[in-house]
């Protein structure tokens, strides 16, 4: 079965930096894109980042462009999102996405804090 497992989330200071991991399996992992999304408490669930099959290409939420990179090892079945410039209003649960053969599958989440 699909399986979505992220990690590196914790409290960071304003301005800080964090990489995200989602570790997949159970599809054809170099065949998908991949994405992550992140909710805020009282807030609706926020596309962050989309990433291609081969990594080609991305794309990004507004709020986030030019501070987060995705990427991926397609090698390790990994997807990452590094976080750069951390403001207060990244605070969020962040999970990771895949679209495969028709279901949305959703990781447990992270959470993220950025807070002094």
């Amino acid at each position: 079965q699909v399986q979505l497992v992220e990690s590196g989330g914790g409290l960071v200071q304003p301005g800080g930096s964090l990489r995200l991991s989602c570790a997949a399996s159970g599809f054809t992992f170099s065949s998908a894109f991949m994405r992550w999304y992140r909710q805020a408490p009282g807030k609706e669930r926020e596309f962050v980042a989309t990433i291609t099959s081969t990594g080609s290409n991305t794309a990004y939420g507004d709020s986030v462009k030019g501070r987060f990179t995705i990427s991926r090892h397609n090698g390790k079945n990994t997807v990452y999102l590094q976080m750069n410039s951390l403001n207060p209003e990244d605070t969020a649960v962040y999970y990771c996405n895949v679209d495969w053969q028709g279901v949305k599958y959703w990781g447990r989440g992270t959470q993220v804090t950025v807070s002094s």
